[in-house]
């Protein structure tokens, strides 16, 4: 195989709600507050790596079903839009859970399903390693179903004779019960000093009177 390459180019592919869930449990904030293209842009500082680009995955709720969280996602991702972010969203779909609290009650929840975002991801992720777009790519999440990704990665680099990295970069703290990045990847931990100096300065959620 081929030698690690002097510049090496790094694409970042994030999964907004994975980001987001981590985020929240980590560091206890309470909405999508980061700015990716300032995240990815500090990681590749950090490691010497050429960020050549940034994809964005998040479900959207349709407004019927939630207006606030509709509002806040259509405005972020329009912003994205213009900072040169790749975004790339689907429906948020719902259906009734039921749940059995400690009193041996039960309750039916409606609770959200985020379907084929982690598939597109992947997919991405492997054509582009077929297409030479990347050298490194980083996937901001914790989901292990990425981690078969990183298998075929591997098989792309042998067929074509060069090095490719992939990587998961995710939020850490004290209080994270999730401590593991995506299996068959580098790990990248997300401390809180280095998630707080992306945060986005714009708070897209609606105002209310």
């Amino acid at each position: 195989m081929s030698g690690e390459p002097l510049n090496k180019r790094a694409i970042a592919f994030v999964d907004g709600q994975n980001l987001y869930h981590y985020a929240r449990e980590s560091f206890g904030y309470t909405y999508p507050n980061y700015d990716v293209m300032a995240l990815g842009q500090r990681i590749c500082l950090q490691k010497g790596w050429n960020l050549t680009q940034v994809r964005f995955y998040t479900g959207v709720p349709d407004h019927h079903d939630n207006p606030f969280w509709n509002y806040f996602w259509s405005h972020k991702l329009a912003m994205l839009g213009r900072q040169g972010v790749i975004t790339y969203h689907r429906t948020l779909r719902y259906r009734n859970q039921g749940v059995k609290l400690q009193d041996g009650t039960k309750h039916v929840l409606l609770v959200e399903e985020e379907k084929g975002i982690d598939m597109r991801i992947g997919i991405d992720i492997i054509r582009m390693a077929h297409q030479n777009k990347y050298d490194i790519a980083i996937i901001f999440s914790q989901d292990q179903d990425l981690s078969e990704v990183a298998t075929e990665i591997r098989t792309v680099a042998r067929e074509q004779d060069r090095w490719i990295k992939i990587a998961s970069a995710f939020p850490i703290s004290p209080t994270s019960a999730n401590r593991r990045g995506i299996n068959k990847t580098d790990w990248i931990p997300i401390d809180r000093a280095t998630y707080d100096a992306c945060l986005d300065k714009r708070d897209y959620r609606p105002k209310t009177n």
